[in-house]
């Protein structure tokens, strides 16, 4: 199968024209999106992301409205009309997830024009988020994470010896250091942790940068790649590359984990980022300190890296209702 590296295009925050509405609502979205990209540092598709929820919001309320809304009109907006919006929204099959991350978009917007002194959107926070039920992670077992983040695993595949090790050190730092695959992908050869180097500093999410333990094994693994790639990578180059020598793509990692899966009769939640879960989970079950956790996977909430403590329950009730003799289990 052919490798190529996939490209994303930027949001249309360049223009203030990009949304519907009057011309002073146009350019305080303007405003507002620059914010978040250089204030607030959120990630180019966050921002993008940001920018079609206000833009569907706009879209709806021109036809809501009877008008193009402007800042006026937005801000005397009553709950009744936002709970039409998101009604709207339901009717199309958006998902309760979804429609809260668009709520809290627009709320954003709103606290954005009461600081610019354009008055209070009281409305937005008169209504309640919808409620999203809570999927918890979910990791492999020990030794099927193993198995994934092992070259041998794949021995019987027609794919060259140096693409097969490559992908067994994307996996490792997955599973060994909590990567996520984006993480993996924008090392470069210059910081690859060979030779000594028993760390790798990555910028994650919100731009926040930490600085990862490498465990020996995977060095070992990104030792091996290197020495049998076949491509002169320099230091300031990515350090995992495609067949032709290119920045690798993400899908092509998801593609070897898909064939693994089919090969070690995995289910479909074993993702590449599921390996990162397992990194969490295994930590946690051997005695990790949450806090220690969570500063090593880069949540900026405890109360995220708090639901591998679930996904532990979870897993030990499992084991007590399967072996001990007074557990009531199901025939």
């Amino acid at each position: 199968m052919r490798e190529s590296a996939e490209t994303s295009r930027p949001a249309d925050s360049g223009n203030a024209s990009f949304m519907p509405g009057a011309t002073d609502i146009q350019e305080a979205a303007f405003e507002w999106l620059q914010g978040l990209a250089k204030q607030r540092r959120l990630s180019p598709k966050t921002v993008e992301a940001y920018a079609r929820d206000l833009r569907q919001f706009l879209s709806f309320l021109n036809v809501h409205l009877g008008a193009p809304v402007d800042i006026g009109s937005l801000v005397d907006l009553k709950p009744l009309d936002i709970r039409a919006f998101l009604a709207s929204r339901r009717k199309t099959d958006v998902q309760s997830r979804s429609l809260m991350r668009q709520l809290a978009a627009l709320r954003s917007f709103a606290r954005f024009l009461e600081r610019e002194g354009h008055g209070m959107a009281s409305a937005f926070s008169a209504i309640s988020s919808p409620k999203v039920p809570q999927n918890l992670p979910r990791p492999l077992a020990a030794t099927a994470a193993k198995a994934m983040t092992d070259a041998e695993t794949r021995a019987g595949e027609e794919r060259e010896q140096w693409i097969l090790m490559r992908d067994a050190a994307v996996l490792g730092l997955l599973y060994g250091a909590g990567l996520r695959i984006s993480e993996a992908l924008q090392l470069k050869r210059q910081d690859a942790p060979i030779k000594g180097i028993d760390t790798v500093t990555v910028v994650g999410k919100g731009e926040k940068i930490r600085t990862v333990p490498v465990i020996a094994a995977v060095q070992v693994a990104i030792a091996e790649y290197l020495k049998q790639c076949p491509y002169q990578l320099p230091g300031n180059g990515p350090l995992f590359v495609g067949a032709r020598g290119g920045p690798l793509s993400p899908r092509i990692i998801q593609l070897a984990v898909e064939r693994m899966r089919g090969a070690l009769g995995l289910p479909e939640s074993a993702t590449p980022h599921a390996l990162r879960h397992s990194f969490a989970t295994h930590l946690l079950s051997g005695g990790g300190d949450l806090r220690g956790i969570q500063e090593l996977l880069g949540h900026a909430s405890l109360a995220t890296t708090q639901l591998y403590t679930k996904v532990d329950a979870t897993r030990l009730m499992n084991v007590f209702d399967a072996t001990h003799p007074r557990a009531a289990r199901k025939r």
